[in-house]
């Protein structure tokens, strides 16, 4: 079993999540795996960085698919005993004149961006060794979001007793109340994405009071963050950040020094931790 601390940033084959590999594997002192959906393209991604003199590694992952996640999980555990940062990037979003149905973008993007990411961290938080740093790629619009939900469920996405299981729930009633379009009327701001980073966000909130709860000696910091508005296939050409810039904050909480106390269950954006 490999002693090499060991680095994961999902869906990492363009945009910020390319770009997040790329300045780890020039600050982060072990293994850093990109991974895709797509081995060809993942692979592609890979030759791009190491014509840059960079030594990044490949595995699938496709979040959308459990057997996926598992056998990643399984890899990591086999030749690391575990994991050292986690960064959780992958996500989707409709293009703002997207034609498809709202009830389907509500359900495709939270299948993703929100049950997804919590079954990546379901199977791979319980590896993440001690020290460790988890990255959970949120947006400023989960914010923007939150402002726009009904006064009831600000109180409840703000709480700090909000369960896991309560979080599911809601989750799950909004891409319910899209498919009977009344989810204007039961305090839901139209917007699919929004919703979508809601639910990341709130639930790196709950993770890091988790792990204070059951593995406080472990000083494992776990955080949400905004990346900014960059240029990528999802946010076009007009984002104000390169993919570079947009990573800066996802490494800056990756590489968190052992010695720090925090952040820890925050959300941040230029490095700064902002009010939830």
């Amino acid at each position: 079993m490999s002693s090499v601390p060991v680095a994961v940033v999902t869906g990492s084959n363009k945009g910020i999540g390319f770009a997040i590999v790329r300045a780890l594997c020039k600050q982060f002192p072990g293994d850093v795996y990109l991974t895709a959906r797509d081995p060809g393209r993942g692979q592609e991604a890979v030759a791009k960085l190491q014509e840059e003199g960079l030594h990044p590694l490949f595995h699938q992952l496709d979040i959308d698919d459990l057997q996926s996640i598992r056998a990643l999980r399984d890899f990591l555990k086999e030749k690391y005993g575990g994991l050292n940062v986690l960064v959780n990037n992958a996500g989707i979003a409709f293009k703002v004149h997207d034609t498809t149905p709202f009830a389907v973008q509500a359900e495709v993007t939270l299948k993703t961006n929100f049950f997804g990411t919590r079954n990546v961290c379901m199977e791979l938080l319980p590896l993440v060794k001690p020290y460790g740093k988890v990255v959970n790629v949120s947006s400023m619009v989960s914010s923007s979001a939150l402002g726009r939900c009904s006064q009831e469920l600000q109180q409840k996405f703000r709480s700090d007793t909000i369960t896991e299981d309560e979080l599911v729930k809601l989750m799950t009633k909004f891409v319910e109340d899209t498919k009977k379009s009344v989810h204007e009327k039961e305090g839901w701001p139209n917007t699919a994405y929004g919703v979508s980073k809601i639910g990341v966000t709130v639930l790196s909130r709950i993770q890091a009071r988790m792990l204070n709860e059951k593995r406080k000696g472990d000083h494992i910091l776990l955080n949400a963050c905004c990346p900014g508005w960059v240029r990528t296939d999802m946010a076009g050409p007009k984002a104000t950040k390169s993919p570079d810039e947009g990573a800066e904050t996802p490494v800056y909480l990756a590489l968190l020094p052992s010695d720090a106390n925090g952040p820890h269950g925050q959300f941040l954006s230029d490095k700064t931790v902002r009010s939830w």
